[in-house]
């Protein structure tokens, strides 16, 4: 039996990922992202909470160009998160795991994520 040799180094740059395999690492990616912020939003939260001055540091922080970018990063992270999440219990029930189900999920994933990111910038911006 031949087998073919193993590569010695790897070279991820040549690697083509599918797209579910994107989503499964955006997916990740996301909620990473929403836990580092976990900790700025809570904060940002005591900060408005404790005065009338506090409060409008925040909604001065929140107002400026990057501080509406870091809240549509956290839209479009929560909302990605949620969809890819529900996709993946769908999955984990045996539902949707043929090959073109799962690319055509995978599609309406990145989707619906983009279009709500874009429909509540339009509302934040």
């Amino acid at each position: 039996m031949s087998t073919k040799p193993r590569p010695k180094n790897l070279d991820l740059t040549k690697i083509r990922l599918p797209l579910p395999g994107f989503i499964s690492i955006l997916h990740r990616i996301s909620g990473f992202g929403m836990f580092l912020m976990i900790g700025v939003m809570l904060g940002m939260l005591s900060l408005s909470l404790d005065s009338p001055q506090g409060y409008e540091r925040v909604a001065e922080i929140l107002t400026s160009w990057l501080g509406k970018l870091v809240v549509l990063g956290l839209i479009w992270a929560f909302s990605h998160h949620f969809i890819a999440g529900i996709r993946f219990l769908l999955l984990d029930l045996h539902i949707g795991a043929e090959l073109t189900a799962a690319r055509k999920s995978s599609a309406l994933v990145l989707i619906l994520s983009l279009a709500l990111t874009v429909v509540m910038g339009v509302f934040i911006w």
